[in-house]
């Protein structure tokens, strides 16, 4: 496994790749890898080609100065799990080397960027868009992958791809959970013993509402707020439980081949989001 930390130098062992042929696959992380991690990794390398990670903690999505420098890192621990899941070429650069150049590329407006996760982080999504955006045309990827358990991003980032007419292909695994059904995450080392005792419920709830559209409730509106309702009563501070279309994120007013149920809650210190999917009419 090689590690670099400017682009000059990424570039040119890429470049080396692609001269011989080789398919880029990106997988682009924020470090403190865990189990969800590693399941994108284990998929690139079924899609073929040199898998290239970068670890890279974005500013421009932190909302809060106070979160930007809480969120773990740990990048001995990081090398040594991507050494060992045989990742070709790791990318940990600076700030600086990643905003080195002034934006050049016009970003599409997405109203999605404002609404469920944006609207109580301002500015999050933007972020993401433009850290993204950079990887993108410095890795040169030819596919990239993602998880579902950030939804909201996923689809955002479809959205992208497409806007800007890029040539990569997204890959999406399903989110990667504990035994307990809690989706692995970053931010759940914020939980102390009893508020990870309870963090599960949070996943309970989506499927108990996942139950009873199965069983056929349509009054969506009502499922929600009785979501919302649950989680406050077990001990949760919920931003939002929402049901929408699992392709685009549209409020669901007609029928759908997909349908995704989301939410966002704090316990504690963390901030949790989980989702489920299930299929439409």
């Amino acid at each position: 496994m090689q590690m670099v930390t400017t682009v000059t130098a990424l570039c040119q062992q890429i470049s080396t790749y692609k001269k011989n042929g080789e398919k880029i696959v990106f997988v682009p992380t924020m470090g403190n890898l865990h189990a969800g991690h590693l399941a994108l990794i284990n998929h690139a390398r079924i899609c073929g080609g040199k898998i290239v990670c970068s670890i890279f903690v974005n500013a421009l999505q932190f909302d809060r100065q106070e979160d930007l420098r809480a969120y773990p890192r740990t990048p001995k621990q990081d090398l040594e799990a991507l050494r060992n899941a045989d990742v070709d070429l790791v990318f940990m650069p600076e700030h600086s080397e990643v905003y080195a150049q002034q934006n050049r590329v016009k970003f599409p407006e997405n109203p999605l960027n404002q609404q469920l996760c944006g609207k109580f982080r301002p500015g999050f999504f933007d972020g993401i868009v433009e850290v993204v955006t950079r990887l993108f045309y410095i890795v040169t990827p030819d596919v990239v992958v993602f998880g579902e358990k950030d939804y909201q991003q996923l689809v955002i980032i479809k959205q992208l791809v497409q806007d800007l007419g890029l040539l990569i292909r997204v890959e999406q695994i399903a989110t990667q959970r504990e035994a307990d059904g809690l989706a692995f995450s970053s931010r759940n080392s914020y939980l102390d013993k009893a508020e990870r005792k309870l963090a599960p419920r949070l996943y309970a709830e989506l499927n108990n509402i996942k139950k009873r559209i199965e069983g056929g409730d349509r009054d969506f509106s009502a499922l929600e707020k009785r979501g919302m309702k649950q989680l406050a009563k077990v001990g949760f501070r919920p931003d939002y439980v929402a049901i929408r279309d699992g392709q685009d994120l549209k409020v669901l007013r007609y029928d759908t081949d997909l349908i995704v149920i989301l939410a966002a809650a704090w316990l504690g210190n963390a901030r949790l989001i989980d989702n489920v999917l299930l299929p439409g009419a």
